[in-house]
């Protein structure tokens, strides 16, 4: 690989459009649903995931629910993306008041502990 084709990828990593939204981790045999918010939708399910799979998640009662069922056990999905773009004060905004409806909507706990 050139020079030339390293900054092409470079560029093109840069540029990307990271997905901004509130996603859920739910348990299926308690029914219990964790909820948290993320600037980068893909990075958060492969964080949550793997702080589970190392034992390490800082929610314990997730951690623990984890260890007690299993991966298998575990849903992740999207609960809500914004519709339109928003600026960065937005962008927090938004994801702040949605991950407060979506926990009393769906009775569910924050991922943060």
């Amino acid at each position: 690989m050139d020079k030339q084709q390293r900054r092409d990828i470079a560029r093109a990593y840069k540029e990307r459009k990271v997905s901004v939204g509130i996603f859920s981790l739910r348990c299926e045999p308690t029914g219990e649903t964790w909820l948290g918010l993320s600037r980068n939708l893909d990075g958060a399910a492969n964080a949550a995931l793997l702080g589970l799979k190392m034992g390490s998640h800082r929610n314990k009662a997730m951690q623990a629910a984890w260890t007690a069922h299993g991966a298998d056990a575990f849903t992740y999905s999207v609960v809500e993306t914004p519709e339109e773009d928003l600026g960065p004060i937005g962008k927090e905004d938004w994801l702040k008041a949605r991950l407060r409806h979506w926990i009393a909507a769906l009775e569910a706990h924050s991922i943060v502990a």
